[in-house]
């Protein structure tokens, strides 16, 4: 990964909780449905790791998606997500509850996201991420954006930058090398 200014490494410091949009960040913006009418999503193993290694160092994720799926929860599950809001429209109505319930500032706050829906997120928290495919206004809007593409290990890399800039990515790699 190329060397941050320091800016924005200060605001991955201060992040204590992971926000992310699903479809076109956790997936790859494809949605896939069977002869029954079952939604199919493709996730990425690696960003699934990421969100577990954030997990273990105490930031917590939350889901938050416009539409729901029932993908997503054992997807959330797998990767040890704190919470799940779907059908939010708009995102940022769950914002208020959200700082209260986890006793955090906006500042404290990334959150990743990839089209129009998620603009009202983006201004309104410390560190906005878009992923390398999202949209126009969206890159516009965001603090940093992914050199991955959604579903394709952007949130890995998004973990790994606030790990990093913690120092706490090399006691989450030791963890592993046992």
């Amino acid at each position: 990964m190329f060397e941050l200014k320091e800016e924005l490494k200060e605001r991955a410091r201060q992040v204590k909780l992971l926000l992310l949009d699903v479809d076109g960040v956790l997936t790859d913006g494809r949605i896939i449905y069977d002869s029954h009418g079952r939604d199919m999503k493709f996730f990425d193993v690696h960003d699934g790791l990421g969100v577990y290694a954030l997990k273990k160092a105490g930031i917590p994720t939350i889901l938050i998606t416009a539409k729901g799926s029932r993908a997503i929860k054992p997807r959330a599950k797998d990767m040890q997500v704190a919470e799940v809001f779907a059908n939010i429209s708009p995102k940022s109505k769950v914002l208020d509850k959200i700082l209260k319930k986890y006793k955090i500032e906006k500042s404290e706050i990334c959150f990743v996201g990839d089209d129009l829906v998620d603009l009202c997120l983006m201004k309104k928290v410390g560190f906005s991420v878009a992923v390398f495919n999202a949209c126009p206004e969206i890159k516009q809007s965001a603090s940093y954006i992914t050199l991955r593409e959604g579903g394709r290990g952007a949130v890995r890399e998004v973990a790994e930058l606030i790990l990093k800039s913690k120092d706490k990515w090399k006691g989450i790699v030791s963890g592993y090398d046992v």
